[in-house]
């Protein structure tokens, strides 16, 4: 994360406008680690916010179970900002899409950029990081996970073969 927090306020020139918002839930807690990083680097701290990407998913009206609705929290003002959003995995690119359109609804930065943990590829709309920890090649069918510390206890990132996802589990990312 070191080196993501020293590309971001290199390619920003500083931290002038410039605000994290984390995407549930780990995101946010990668946002939390990059604001501390830049905090420690520079003596400023970024303003950070909270979102939940629940009601602007494309899939929501095929959901075969009830999404559960958290909070977004964004205690600034977005306009004329420049806005990392941080996430963990950057996939078929819908989750950025989405967390694109919430943001737009709280006002209208200057830009948006993405940061993310894990670059896995496959995607399916247009979206690319502008900062990435790591690249792991992966197919759709792969499991990617990425587990974090403040709310897994540990840090981690594992991906498991599609011969094992369908043998042990459900799940997706």
């Amino acid at each position: 994360m070191a080196r993501v927090a020293a590309e971001i306020m290199d390619r920003n020139k500083g931290c002038q406008k410039l605000a994290l918002v984390g995407i549930l839930t780990r995101g946010v807690c990668l946002a939390r680690r990059l604001q501390k990083i830049i905090s420690d680097t520079t003596g400023q701290e970024l303003p950070l916010g909270i979102l939940d990407i629940t009601l602007y998913r494309d899939d929501l009206a095929h959901a075969t179970h009830h999404p559960i609705v958290r909070k977004t929290e964004i205690p600034f003002c977005l306009d004329g900002a420049t806005v990392v959003l941080v996430d963990d995995v950057l996939y078929t690119g819908r989750t950025v899409r989405a967390a694109m359109d919430g943001l737009i609804d709280f006002g209208r930065p200057q830009s948006i950029q993405l940061a993310v943990l894990v670059d896995r590829g496959c995607r399916e709309l247009p979206i690319a990081a502008d900062y990435v920890g790591v690249e792991v090649p992966a197919s759709p069918q792969d499991r990617v996970m990425v587990r974090v510390e403040e709310s897994d206890g540990f840090d981690q990132v594992t991906v498991t073969p599609r011969s094992l996802v369908s043998v042990s589990s459900s799940g997706g990312e």
